[in-house]
């Protein structure tokens, strides 16, 4: 018996459409005419959603895998044997950039920021100005806790150093408004499983094409090495490696719905109003987030535990149970948990949600920030 039909309120793999999904319930074969044309489309459409002008500065990538491939793509392929990259990290997905970079042997530092704290554009000045860096790296919505970074101001403060600078996007992308020009980004990378509601399977780097060249030679890996990948793709429009076709064809017709939707603002009023309502039924169930409200993005956001004997995982199962995914926390230091606000959902489906978390804390115990629960109750 397939499990019932449940909704995600998670940063990705996402709630899609029945359209999405059923974009993919035909085969395309990987070297047919038809299917190129779509591979073709979707690198055109995804390098105007980030501003980039047809025939201009920057190329689109697209990467088989996980969004962390994609990212492992640049950092293995784009800094030279004898370059050295500065991370900043304000959360576990900029830790894990560097981990990435210490496996293939580069050379790395970290500006570790408080996971509750923007990284500023005086934080990487000032640490790029004390020591040789020829790249640097940044996640924009650090989805540990729904943190938006600033990249523009980052960006150019990474461009006066002279340094390349590299963005994950992966969950901010076509929610969150991007000029790559603007950024002054060398390489940014998303995925097709976040804010342009595909299903997970590749992701996607938009490089600039002087950036993109210079990594010519420079892969540390076969499969992820992304110049070759780029070169494919220029060559004869095909994969170097098996495609994931059929994921392929959910995110053509998820950019469709994209564009329908009024493209990246009409997605991103949506998501506002989502997270709003969100934000206003967490605080009346007596919810705190992690951030202050300045702080917080619309993609994603932390809630600290209730005091008292609260069970993170009792918790879960019981919204699963009723239909509702939430995600686990990530911090280093403090128990917290996550609910997005993107994907194919609107503010019914997040007052859906409210009333089942407002039930399941009568079952398990109100949160308190002065003192334990209630008693719980079976359900």
């Amino acid at each position: 018996m397939p499990s019932p039909k449940k909704l995600l309120f998670t940063p990705g793999p996402l709630t899609t459409s029945d359209t999405v999904k059923a974009a993919m319930l035909r085969d395309a074969g990987s070297r047919d005419s038809d299917f190129l044309a779509i591979v073709r489309s979707i690198r055109g459409r995804l390098l105007a959603i980030g501003g980039a002008a047809p025939g201009g500065d920057y190329e689109c990538v697209l990467m088989q895998g996980s969004g962390t491939f994609a990212i492992e793509s640049v950092i293995s392929s784009a800094i030279p044997r004898d370059g050295r990259l500065l991370v900043a990290v304000n959360g576990a997905y900029g830790r894990r950039i560097a981990q990435m970079a210490r496996i293939h042997g580069i050379e790395v530092e970290t500006l570790d920021v408080p996971e509750n704290r923007k990284v500023t554009a005086g934080d990487v000045a000032a640490r790029l100005a004390a020591s040789r860096f020829t790249h640097a790296a940044l996640i924009h919505c650090e989805t540990t806790t729904g943190i938006v970074n600033p990249i523009e101001e980052i960006g150019r403060a990474v461009a006066g150093a002279g340094a390349g600078f590299i963005v994950d996007a992966m969950s901010s992308f076509g929610a969150i408004p991007v000029s790559l020009e603007a950024v002054h980004a060398d390489f940014l990378v998303s995925s097709a499983n976040k804010c342009i509601e595909g299903v997970p399977g590749f992701g996607f780097i938009l490089a600039r094409r002087e950036a993109l060249l210079a990594a010519k030679g420079g892969a540390r890996t076969l499969s992820l090495d992304l110049h070759a990948q780029w070169a494919g793709l220029e060559a004869d429009g095909q994969f170097r490696f098996t495609p994931p076709t059929h994921v392929l064809l959910a995110f053509h017709q998820a950019l469709d719905e994209l564009e329908a939707e009024g493209g990246v603002a009409g997605r991103a009023a949506r998501y506002r109003r989502n997270y709003e309502m969100l934000a206003r039924g967490m605080e009346a169930l007596g919810f705190e987030p992690y951030l202050a409200p300045e702080d917080r993005g619309y993609i994603i956001t932390t809630y600290r535990y209730p005091a008292g004997n609260f069970r993170f995982e009792e918790f879960y199962s019981r919204l699963s149970r009723l239909g509702f995914i939430i995600y686990p926390g990530k911090l280093s230091q403090e128990p917290c948990f996550r609910i997005g606000t993107i994907g194919r959902l609107d503010v019914g489906d997040i007052q859906a949600l409210l009333d089942a978390i407002g039930n399941v804390m009568g079952q398990i115990g109100k949160p308190s920030l002065n003192g334990p629960p209630e008693a719980s109750r079976p359900v």
